[in-house]
């Protein structure tokens, strides 16, 4: 019994490659460009199927591969879309998506999945095939815009969402990268002034044989453990790193504490909390109003929040809603949002507007994660300038202070 089509796995796909050509056409004139077929010989025929005497073939080197990141798809997405408002058909769209892309592995990713859909396979179908890429608010979008024969307005809708999100989640780096960035800076700089700084000067007070302030005491204790312990300090910190990720990534407990823990802190747990509310508002009216129902809505929103602790919530949600429980009341007992999206989501339900009344709690919310970022950037600045000015300024200030009382004996 032959496999079914969505038994074919990665290694069982044929790979293409692109040969550059120069030949005679029918007319014998030179002429020259590019194909895509399995093989050297695949490539003679089709060219000779043109009509084309070819007297050079030669197999193009691709540019070295890059990851495909979430920036990739959300362009590919949007492309996709504009190809099919302006009424390019499906396949031609993704031809002219794929070679025009400037990474090679989402041009091989798009031309893999043309295939698929070339064979008769539906286009939802095919990103199925690719989790790693395509998650399962991806594929019920663009499922429910073929069944419903709107597949370039979700596709639309699906590019928008991706750009919000990914918008929403620069802010949220960029925040937290200034103040990392300088912590970093500062503990480096603060390494070097312990061990190879301060050891020469503790040389030359030890030759003034002069008793030493207490300041400069304990910052030459520091420099003794630093100068003694650095290698084990160093090495325990990133090895202790490095197991910390692993074992985050393979724990789904640990990830839902690191997540509780990420809500809580004084000044970005607020700003965190802000911008996950606003993903999962988004996500479930984009849903919503893709026609996609509101249960099955739910089960692909709780991943896309990006906190375990809100896709716990979800799950609680989804049961309550199978149920017969309204959203906004359901949405209560989970005891995560606040009054005001609750609210918005009961005048949703009320006026069946739900999917309107939640895009509006999202925008809301992408406006304050946009002032709260702005108002912790201009914050952190003179703090952060403070602390790494009173840490590095203090042990300057302990190292000169036996030569100042050096200065006033002599």
């Amino acid at each position: 019994m032959p496999e079914p089509a969505t038994s074919i796995t990665k290694k069982s796909r044929v790979v293409e490659h692109t040969f550059s050509w120069q030949g005679l056409d029918r007319l014998q004139r030179a002429t020259s460009g590019e194909i895509r077929a399995d093989n050297a010989p695949a490539a003679k025929l089709q060219l000779r199927r043109q009509g084309i005497q070819v007297t050079r073939l030669k197999k193009k080197k691709l540019p070295r591969s890059r990851k495909i990141n979430e920036k990739d798809l959300c362009v590919f997405t949007r492309q996709l879309a504009t190809m099919m408002k302006a009424g390019v058909p499906l396949l031609q769209s993704f031809d002219i998506v794929a070679r025009g892309h400037a990474n090679p592995a989402v041009t091989r990713l798009l031309l893999d999945i043309r295939a698929d859909v070339e064979t008769g396979t539906s286009l939802s179908q095919a990103f199925k095939r690719y989790p790693q890429y395509f998650d399962k608010l991806f594929c019920n979008l663009v499922a429910a815009g073929e069944q419903a024969g709107i597949l370039e307005e979700l596709l639309a809708r699906l590019a928008t969402y991706k750009e919000k999100t990914l918008a929403l989640k620069g802010k949220i780096k960029s925040a937290l990268f200034y103040p990392a960035a300088v912590l970093a800076v500062a503990v480096i700089v603060t390494a070097v002034i312990m061990i190879w700084v301060v050891p020469s000067f503790k040389s030359v007070f030890e030759s003034f044989g002069a008793e030493l302030p207490l300041p400069t005491l304990f910052v030459i204790w520091l420099s003794d453990q630093f100068v003694s312990y650095w290698p084990m300090v160093f090495g325990s910190t990133i090895v202790g790193g490095f197991l910390f990720v692993r074992s985050w990534r393979r724990s789904p407990s640990m990830q839902a504490a690191t997540d509780r823990l990420l809500l809580k802190l004084p000044v970005f747990g607020p700003v965190i909390k802000k911008a996950v509310i606003a993903r999962w508002t988004r996500t479930l009216a984009t849903m919503f109003a893709a026609g996609v129902p509101l249960v099955e809505s739910l089960d692909s929103v709780g991943g896309a929040s990006g906190s375990a602790v809100y896709h716990e919530a979800t799950l609680r949600i989804a049961a309550s809603v199978a149920s017969g429980t309204s959203l906004a009341v359901a949405m209560q007992q989970a005891q995560v949002f606040p009054p005001m999206a609750m609210q918005m989501a009961a005048i949703g339900e009320e006026s069946g507007s739900l999917d309107e009344m939640l895009r509006k709690v999202a925008e809301f919310y992408e406006k304050e994660v946009d002032t709260a970022v702005a108002s912790l950037s201009s914050l952190m600045e003179p703090i952060i300038m403070v602390i790494l000015g009173g840490l590095i300024g203090g042990l300057v200030i302990a190292m000169y202070l036996p030569i100042f009382k050096l200065g006033t004996v002599v």
